[in-house]
């Protein structure tokens, strides 16, 4: 009886410990699955944390449509706004800089930013008119701000200030072109954004060529007036 009792004893110690390991596995395999789940979560339904950078997208609540030129997403639509945006200010900006810029580096960048943004107007044109995609027809209050405050610089503050602002938002749109460029179903939009990608790269190559640009102050800081410099424009009063 003793035998029995001692053999019961074992094989009871042996399903409790065999029963906590399994709990104790199943919970490390919980808290797993919590861990992989939980940024999934955290991040679903926010487009600038999930895509970086890379401006997101407006959605216009149309969903997709279907065209002969293939799906066209609200990204898509969106991109075509967003070409014709920029294009109502930094077309202006550049042929203001063609006629103001006293460098002629900086004469070089306006002279490029008035003939593409001319390009891409009529090309984001073209395919608004094909896709059925209202564009807008005014530069927005930033942008109109931007136009104003050129517009009162001067001199060598002047070629900083457009420099560095143009620098900067063409910084902002260069990876959205490259997102669109990747993942458009259309063939219109895709031929807008192959030629909108080398349109901002030469942008940015001329506006760099300049010396003026500060690029420590493309991601998080205001415009300013170059490395070593002073900012040419202090952060709006809180």
């Amino acid at each position: 009886m003793r035998s029995v009792g001692r053999r019961r004893s074992v094989i009871g110690s042996v399903r409790s410990r065999f029963s906590v390991g399994t709990g104790l596995v199943v919970a490390g395999l919980s808290l797993t699955a919590l861990a992989i789940l939980l940024p999934v979560q955290l991040f679903a339904g926010s487009g600038s944390a999930a895509s970086g950078s890379v401006p997101a997208a407006q959605d216009d609540g149309l969903g997709v449509w279907d065209t002969p030129s293939g799906p066209l997403s609200p990204l898509d639509r969106d991109f075509v706004r967003k070409v014709r945006q920029a294009g109502l200010w930094e077309l202006p900006a550049g042929r203001q800089a063609l006629q103001r810029g006293k460098r002629p580096a900086v004469q070089h960048a306006g002279r490029h930013l008035a003939e593409g943004h001319t390009d891409l107007n009529q090309r984001a044109a073209d395919a608004a008119r094909a896709l059925a995609i209202p564009l807008p027809a005014r530069p927005t209050p930033e942008q109109q701000s931007w136009l104003g405050r050129l517009d009162a610089a001067e001199g060598d503050t002047y070629e900083r200030l457009f420099a560095n602002l143009a620098r900067r938002a063409h910084g902002k749109v260069f990876s959205l072109v490259a997102q669109v460029r990747a993942q458009t179903r259309n063939s219109v939009i895709r031929d807008l954004a192959t030629r909108a990608n080398a349109v901002v790269l030469d942008h940015i190559t001329a506006l760099e060529q300049t010396g003026l640009v500060d690029f420590g102050a493309l991601v998080d800081g205001p415009p300013s007036g170059g490395s070593g410099t002073a900012t040419v424009a202090p952060p709006p009063a809180k």
